[in-house]
C-alpha cells in the first residue's frame, strides 16, 4: 500500500516529514541501488559530472564521496574547512546527527535550517510515486537534491553503511576517499575485512580519483581499483606523513608541505584522516586550487562534536561517538596519551549489533567506574545487558593490572553522566562513548560543561 502525500495533506514542518519518511518502510536497512536510483533519476536534479563525460559538467560540483568504518565524519571535517579556507563555496552531508536533523547538512560552514530541507522533501516525495525508501534513503536523496540545486564548487558525501549498495553512491564521485576499514556492520557487508573493503571499493569509478587512507588496504580494494581503471591513491605509496612532538609534514606525489600544526581534531588517528585529504586535494588541485595557506588554516580551526572532544573543567570531560573496537581501541590510546588522572569514569551506552566484549577489551585497562545507559532506540542494547557484557568479560578475564571497576546503570546518558560527576573527584576525568545516541543524549541542552555541578561555582 502507498503512503503518498497529497498536496493537501503534505507535512508542514521538518518533524512532520521525519515522521513520514519513518512510516515508508517496514524496514531500517535495505540495501541496495534499484528504488533509490530510480527515485533520484525522477527527483529533476544533476549532481557532479556522470562517469563517461569527456569534459565536466559546467558549473558542476566536484564531489567526494568519503566511505571507511571509522574517520569518515573527521576527514568530511578537515576537507571542508581547507576548501572554506580555500575561498570555495562547499557542501557537506553527513550521518547519523547528534543532536538536531539539520546537522546532517552543512552549506558554506552553516547548518541548513528546515526552510531549506522541506521543498526537497516535497520534491522527493512527488518523485517518489509508489517506491519504498527507507528513512535514511529518503532523506538523503532530500539533502542531495538541496546540495545540486545550492550553486556550489565543491560537495562532500558521507557513505552511511558500506558504499556500494548506500544511497549516495548513486552519484558519480569525482573522488573516493575511503577512510579505515575494520570489522563493523558485518551483517551486511560481510565477515572479514577483505569483503567490507570490497564494499567499500563500490564507491570508486573508473579513472577517476580513489584515495586510501588506512595503512593496510585489504586486496580487494587494490583489486577493485585496477578492474575498475581507478586512480588508486595508496597511503604508504602516493601519500604519507611524519611527525614530532610540534609539528607534523606531507607528501603526496608532487607536493609537499611541512612544518605544519597539529590538526585541531585530536587523536592519534587524525594525521592518517588528514593525510588522505590532502591527497584527494592533490588529486583534484586543476579544479579546486587550494594554496598551503587555506590547508594550515582549515586544519588549524576544523571542529566536530564527539570526535574525542575535550571539555575542560573538573573533572575533565571527554566526548567521543567511538561504537565499535577500532573506534574504542583508538579511543584508549587517545586517552592514554592524556596524561595522569587518578580514576576515569565512563559513560557507556552502545547499539545491540556492535561487539561489547571487543570495545570492553579495549578499555578496560583504563577505566575504573562504568555507567551503563539505556539509549532512546530499538536497536540499543539495554544498560543491564551492557553491564552484564561487562560483568561476564571481567569474570572470565581476570587482571592484576586492570583497576576494579565498579558498574552501575542508568535510564539515559544524561542520568549516567549525573552520576559520574556525584562520584569523581575534580582531578578524575570522565568519558562518554559507545554512539551517537550517547553522545548525543548529553549534548541536547548543549555542553553540558554549562550546567555540570563542578562548574556551578566557577565562571566560563
Amino acid at each position: 500500500m502507498s503512503d503518498n502525500v497529497s498536496p493537501a495533506t503534505s507535512p508542514s514542518s521538518l518533524e512532520a516529514w521525519l515522521a513520514h519518511c519513518e512510516r515508508l518502510h517496514s524496514a531500517a536497512i535495505d540495501m541496495g541501488l534499484e528504488r533509490v536510483g530510480a527515485v533520484w533519476s525522477r527527483a529533476g536534479v544533476t549532481l557532479g559530472t556522470p562517469v563517461g563525460a569527456d569534459e565536466p559538467v559546467d558549473g558542476a560540483p566536484v564531489v567526494f564521496t568519503v566511505a571507511g568504518t571509522n574517520g569518515k565524519g573527521s576527514t568530511c571535517a578537515m576537507l571542508e574547512g581547507i576548501l572554506l579556507a580555500g575561498g570555495f563555496k562547499v557542501g557537506v552531508y553527513g550521518s547519523p546527527h547528534l543532536v538536531k536533523f539539520e546537522e546532517r547538512c552543512r552549506i558554506n560552514g552553516e547548518l541548513v535550517t528546515a526552510a531549506q530541507l522541506l521543498p526537497q522533501f516535497e520534491a522527493i516525495e512527488r518523485a517518489r510515486g509508489d517506491t519504498p525508501l527507507t528513512y535514511f534513503e529518503f532523506t538523503t536523496l532530500a539533502i542531495m537534491r538541496l546540495l545540486a540545486t545550492s550553486g556550489l564548487d565543491a560537495v562532500i558525501l558521507e557513505v552511511g553503511l558500506g558504499g556500494r549498495l548506500d544511497a549516495v553512491n548513486v552519484v558519480d564521485a569525482d573522488c573516493a576517499i575511503i577512510t579505515s576499514i575494520d570489522l563493523d556492520h558485518m551483517d551486511f557487508l560481510g565477515p572479514d575485512r577483505e569483503s567490507i573493503g570490497r564494499e567499500k571499493a563500490g564507491i570508486m569509478r573508473a579513472g577517476r580519483a580513489a584515495v586510501v587512507s588506512d595503512p593496510q588496504a585489504p586486496q580487494s580494494v587494490v583489486d577493485h581499483a585496477t578492474s575498475l581503471g581507478a586512480d588508486l591513491w595508496l597511503f604508504g605509496r602516493d601519500h604519507n606523513y611524519a611527525g614530532d612532538r610540534q609539528q607534523w609534514s606531507w607528501g603526496g606525489r608532487n607536493k609537499r608541505f611541512n612544518g605544519m600544526a597539529y590538526p585541531a581534531l585530536r587523536g592519534a588517528n587524525q594525521l592518517l584522516n588528514a593525510s588522505g585529504v590532502l591527497a584527494a586535494l592533490e588529486a583534484m588541485r586543476n579544479r579546486l586550487p587550494v594554496s598551503a595557506q587555506a590547508v594550515r588554516t582549515g586544519l588549524a580551526t576544523v571542529e566536530l562534536p564527539g570526535r574525542f572532544q575535550i571539555i575542560p573543567g573538573q573533572p575533565t570531560l571527554i566526548l567521543d561517538v567511538a561504537h565499535n573496537p577500532h573506534a574504542a581501541a583508538t579511543l584508549a590510546v587517545n586517552l592514554d596519551q592524556m596524561g595522569f588522572y587518578p580514576r576515569t569514569h565512563a559513560v557507556w551506552g552502545a547499539m545491540a549489533d556492535k561487539d561489547a566484549a571487543g570495545m570492553i577489551e579495549k578499555l578496560r585497562p583504563l577505566v575504573d567506574a562504568w555507567y551503563c545507559c539505556d539509549l532512546p532506540t530499538a536497536r540499543a542494547s539495554s544498560a543491564a545487558q551492557l553491564k552484564s557484557s561487562l560483568e561476564e568479560y571481567m569474570a572470565a578475564h581476570p587482571s592484576a593490572t586492570a583497576p576494579k571497576a565498579s558498574v552501575s546503570t542508568h535510564a539515559d546518558p544524561m542520568a549516567a553522566l549525573k552520576a559520574a560527576l556525584a562520584a569523581a573527584d575534580p582531578t578524575d576525568r570522565i568519558v562518554v562513548f559507545g554512539s551517537f545516541y550517547t553522545v548525543g543524549g548529553v549534548l541536547h541542552e548543549g555542553l553540558p560543561k554549562l550546567n555540570a555541578p563542578h562548574l556551578q561555582s566557577s565562571s566560563d
